[in-house]
């Protein structure tokens, strides 16, 4: 694990987006297109918004989340609102994003459709990961019942999580074996609660704390609040 330190939330930011750039326009220059998987949540807001000033070819890049909530797509709830609403303006306003949500169609049906979406776009370049305090990520939740296969190598793209918190809606999240393919990945940590859970979590088995399997090669972004 690469771990920075960083002074401010705005320096943090700063150089994870000069990384990410990087990262895209190798795989633009190498492949002439990019993959660009991005969690959800406000933590990574205002890295958005400064990419969506950044000048890259997007019209070569498709973005997608890390995991989605089974809403709507203009649901306040939904990652690929947001994605929208704060990345995809500006010099991002071409690029392609892709929902991890299928109208009329349940959840185990639509994860399996967005598999074969999914795959077409896989291997990942540009990997962004969030964490929870309780070492999830994505929606590899600890205690899941579907974890264990999500983790498994015969897991799909794309599969159905139901979080053990009833009052959270279900969803659907890219599987291990999907977030593994990815040729750089950043996990975006902010708080001292976040860190510490990150230094525990290398120590532990995915099972216990799903992140700690795309720890080995990762670049961890950290600050205090």
């Amino acid at each position: 694990m690469n771990f920075l330190r960083y002074k401010s939330i705005k320096d943090l930011m700063q150089t994870l987006v000069k990384d990410v750039k990087l990262d895209l326009e190798q795989a633009i220059k190498l492949k002439n297109k990019a993959t660009f998987v991005v969690p959800g949540g406000k933590t990574p807001e205002p890295l958005f918004d400064l990419l969506s000033t950044t000048d890259i070819e997007w019209n070569k890049v498709t973005v997608f989340s890390t995991d989605e909530r089974w809403v709507e797509t203009d649901s306040p709830r939904s990652n690929f609102g947001l994605i929208k609403r704060r990345l995809l303006k500006g010099q991002a306003s071409n690029a392609n994003l892709l929902a991890l949500f299928q109208k009329n169609k349940n959840l185990i049906d639509g994860a399996h459709s967005l598999s074969k979406s999914v795959s077409k776009h896989l291997p990942i370049d540009v990997l962004i990961l969030g964490m929870g305090t309780d070492m999830h990520t994505a929606s590899l939740f600890p205690n899941a019942e579907e974890l264990i296969f999500a983790q498994s190598i015969n897991a799909p793209a794309v599969v159905p999580i139901i979080p053990t918190d009833r009052n959270l809606e279900p969803r659907v999240t890219l599987s291990a074996k999907s977030l593994e393919t990815a040729f750089k990945t950043h996990v975006l940590v902010i708080g001292d609660d976040k860190r510490v859970a990150v230094e525990k979590a290398v120590t532990l088995k995915p099972v216990s704390a799903p992140i700690s399997q795309f720890l080995s090669d990762a670049f961890v972004h950290w600050c205090s609040k």
